[in-house]
């Protein structure tokens, strides 16, 4: 099953959280209003949506309209949802969190699956700690670029 963070409690990138607390951010992107990933944070969060998946990293926008479909999510770091202060910062929200759409998918254009999972977890090393990277589950970036799981698997042994 997916992952989920509770955004509310600190504690270490890779420690799991308990079914409950995850059970909290996955409740807020399904309550229908929208959430902005905290841009003073090093982190963000993989919606996993029926067939694939979208990551949302520092201020971007989360549920609402744009994740209607959630099934599960992924946290990257220490997360923090923040609710947006007004219209502007919505819409602001929102182009970021479609820059990101955008960056995934420029990785999915390349032919060769191993590739495709290698070039991601390269782009989120350059965002993200070491650490944080590895607790990504090889769920979370098969669905980001459409490979399966087991080619993430060989891409970090790389």
């Amino acid at each position: 099953m997916p992952q989920t963070y509770r955004d509310d409690v600190a504690t270490p990138p890779v420690k799991q959280q308990s079914d409950s607390d995850l059970d909290i951010v996955l409740d807020k992107i399904n309550s229908g209003k929208l959430w902005v990933v905290n841009s003073r944070r090093r982190n963000g969060i993989v919606v996993y949506k029926k067939f694939h998946a979208e990551f949302a990293g520092p201020g971007a926008a989360v549920g609402g309209a744009l994740d209607t479909n959630c099934q599960g999510i992924a946290p990257l770091g220490n997360l923090s949802l923040v609710e947006p202060k007004s219209y502007e910062e919505q819409q602001k929200a929102i182009r970021i969190r479609l820059q990101w759409v955008r960056l995934t998918q420029n990785f999915t254009d390349k032919p060769i699956p191993v590739e495709r999972a290698q070039m991601i977890l390269e782009q989120f090393k350059t965002y993200f700690d070491q650490a944080i990277v590895d607790s990504v589950p090889d769920e979370a970036f098969s669905m980001l670029v459409g490979v399966f799981p087991r080619t993430v698997r060989q891409a970090r042994r790389r």
